[in-house]
Order: C-alpha cells, then sequence, then structure tokens
C-alpha cells in the first residue's frame, strides 16, 4: 500500500522534522480506536460482575453495543484515511524482513478483527428477534427471532473476541520490545505529539 501525504502536511512534517512519524490525524484516530476497544472490554467485564438484570448491567449492554458502532466507524474513516491521505512512515532498514512481515501481518490482522467485530455483535442481536439501544437509536424488531443464527454469531463474537486480545496483546509487547530492548524508535511514531520526543530524550534510553 503506498504512502499518502497531503503536500501541505508533507511541508509542515519535513519543517518540524517529523517524517519518521505517522501524521496526526492517523495518531488521533489510532488512539480514538484505542479507547473505544478500551471501553468494550471493560464494560462486558464488569457486566459480568453484576446481575444482569440490573439496571448497570443495561447501561453497561448499551455502552458496548454502542461504543462497539463508533469502533466501526472510526475504522472505516482509519481505512479510507490511510489510503488516500495517510503519510505511512517505512520501516527503518535495519527491522529484519520477518519482524516486517509479522507487523504487517498484526496489523492487517487487528484491522479486519475491529471491522468484523461490530458485525457479529449486531447481527447476534438481531437474530434474538428484539429491539434494542444504539446510540441515540431505539432499533426496532427487524428480524424474527433465529437461535440457530443467534448461536453462531455468538460464537463468531466470542472468537473474535479472543483473537482480538491475542493480537492486541503481541501489538503492544512488539511495541515495547522496540523500546525496552532494541532502543530503537518504533513505538514513538505512533504515540501522541510531544511523548514521543520526551521518550526520546530519555537518559535511560
Amino acid at each position: 500500500m503506498e504512502n499518502a501525504l497531503d503536500p501541505t502536511d508533507h511541508i509542515a512534517s519535513s519543517a518540524s522534522g517529523s517524517m519518521d512519524r505517522f501524521d496526526r490525524t492517523s495518531i488521533a484516530l489510532h488512539w480514538l480506536t484505542v479507547v473505544l476497544i478500551v471501553v468494550q472490554f471493560a464494560s462486558m467485564w464488569v457486566r459480568e460482575l453484576i446481575s444482569h438484570q440490573s439496571h448497570l448491567a443495561e447501561l453497561l449492554l448499551f455502552v458496548h453495543r454502542s461504543s462497539g458502532s463508533l469502533i466501526w466507524i472510526a475504522v472505516v474513516v482509519r481505512l479510507i484515511w490511510r489510503r488516500y491521505f495517510a503519510y505511512l512512515p517505512p520501516f527503518p532498514s535495519s527491522m529484519p524482513n520477518f519482524q516486517q512481515l509479522a507487523a504487517k501481518a498484526n496489523e492487517y490482522g487487528l484491522y479486519i478483527l475491529i471491522f468484523a467485530m461490530p458485525l457479529t455483535g449486531i447481527a447476534r442481536i438481531l437474530f434474538q428477534g428484539q429491539p434494542f439501544g444504539l446510540l441515540f437509536w431505539q432499533v426496532p424488531t427487524l428480524v424474527e427471532a433465529d437461535p440457530a443464527l443467534h448461536g453462531v454469531f455468538v460464537r463468531a463474537h466470542d472468537i473474535g473476541a479472543t483473537a482480538l486480545m491475542v493480537l492486541i496483546g503481541l501489538h503492544a509487547a512488539a511495541a515495547l520490545f522496540h523500546r525496552l530492548v532494541l532502543g530503537d524508535d518504533i513505538m514513538q511514531r505512533m504515540l501522541p505529539m510531544g511523548t514521543g520526543s520526551r521518550l526520546k530524550s530519555d537518559p535511560a534510553e
């Protein structure tokens, strides 16, 4: 996939010496997605600790569904931005090919799962044959209840959640490995503006 960058962004990046970083929009969308994913998992983990018949459980389920929808929107925007506008810094020349391939496989896997998970989640709700709240809408019953299909999407959603946690763990571990063991700037490329420069100047590096 070719890198894309608006000419004005290119000038600004060159002037600030930050061409080794992703563009600001990509960084913002990345961390927005991270926050929404944390909300997703936290809402379900907390819900499992309380009675599913409580008002708090209903609220947590609404938050989970709504944040899932926002994640889907965010990932679509990210993919469009990445394809047509984003600046994607190349891997360091010292980075072995197998590490580059592993990084790309992990990244594409994350995109696929983050895109698919909200869809399986909505499908499992739809085939319950009941109305449900989503963001600002109360969605009416759209299809008749189908226990078999509902079960398929429940299982798909659960498997996807597990796979997503594994890939996120690998992604985070790889970033820390590059920072703490290899001592390169891979992790700083996606950190918010200012954070990367502070880490780079850390005398412990």
